[in-house]
């Protein structure tokens, strides 16, 4: 209980940072070998590994202006072999304030002494491709991977 109470605490406050747009304190979290798998077939699919590849990810997650939020999360196990479930929302909002995109997400990730070493996003995977015609008509910058 007060281990994902605590797991609860860290995530709201780097997803808080990566709506600001600052995405190191998800990377301070995130193992050298970390793994990043987000299924389906858009511009935000597929599986990242390394740290430099997920933080490419990020970035591109935090300049287009996703709003993320943690609505429930539990942490089970031993701190060398952590279990973590996020069960949450985001959203994009246009420059005026009218809703683009929308979606709820389960994050199901691994962790040891304290770093993600594996996450996979569950998303209604349609949901992306509304955001990629979004970002092509509108953000050709960030369209593309």
């Amino acid at each position: 209980m007060i281990q994902s109470w605590l797991v609860k605490k860290v995530i709201t406050f780097v997803m808080g940072r990566t709506r600001r747009g600052d995405v190191r304190p998800t990377l301070l979290l995130d193992a050298p070998d970390v793994e990043l798998t987000f299924p389906g077939r858009n511009s935000w699919s597929g599986t990242f590994r390394g740290k430099d590849e997920v933080a490419r990810w990020l970035h591109r997650f935090a300049a287009v202006g996703l709003q993320i939020f943690p609505d429930e999360v539990v942490a089970i196990g031993f701190p060398w072999n952590t279990t973590v479930c996020v069960r949450g929302h985001d959203y994009l909002r246009d420059g005026a304030g009218n809703t683009v995109y929308e979606n709820r997400y389960v994050i199901w990730g691994r962790m040891s002494w304290g770093r993600l070493k594996a996450y996979e996003v569950y998303e209604d995977t349609h949901q992306p491709d509304a955001l990629d015609a979004y970002l092509a008509e509108n953000r050709p910058e960030l369209a593309v991977a």
